[in-house]
């Protein structure tokens, strides 16, 4: 969902992502050691938009927002070939990634106020295996990780995870169509 580029996670933050089941063969053990989203409860995922709103203003009203605009969304199927880094951060990179872009931009036109990591960083398309690693450590992983790939994944929906103090829960999913 983060990257090292981020705040650390607080209660009553909230994020939009895409589970990425299909990568948990690949990613789950190193993420579960190196990746703090996976020691507090987010599956391998693409992260939509973190963060988002704060979860006393997500209501009925804004999830029927996300579903109406998700909705108009097709479902589409990514490969995940490649990995990449950003400072201390290994990643997957999607592709393609430009379906996660629009679903990025949907949302940030209808709520312009909760901009991508805040607006500190442009959004790339990414599913994070580990962070706040040095150099050797995340070449490490990367061999690690090549066995596994290429795998392809379904995208067929978007949840809602809400941070409670100590772990993100899952609060909604919505269908794409």
């Amino acid at each position: 969902m983060a990257d090292d580029r981020s705040e650390r996670f607080t209660a009553g933050q909230t994020a939009l992502v895409v589970p990425v089941p299909e990568a948990e063969p690949s990613v789950r053990a190193w993420r579960d050691r190196y990746d703090p989203a996976a020691r507090a409860g987010v599956p391998a995922h693409v992260t939509v938009l973190f963060p988002f709103l704060p979860a006393s203003l997500v209501d009925a009203g804004t999830c029927a927002a996300l579903d109406e605009i998700f909705g108009r969304h097709r479902s589409f199927d990514v490969r995940f070939e490649h990995s990449g880094r950003f400072p201390g951060v290994l990643y997957l990179a999607p592709a393609p990634d430009a379906p996660f872009r629009r679903l990025t931009e949907a949302v940030v036109d209808r709520w312009p106020e909760a901009p991508p990591y805040g607006g500190k960083y442009a959004p790339l398309p990414h599913l994070t295996v580990a962070q706040g690693q040095d150099e050797a450590v995340l070449d490490e992983i990367e061999a690690g990780l090549r066995p596994g790939l290429p795998f392809t994944a379904r995208v067929p929906t978007v949840d809602l995870v809400v941070h409670d103090g100590t772990d993100w829960q899952h609060r909604a999913s919505f269908a794409l169509r």
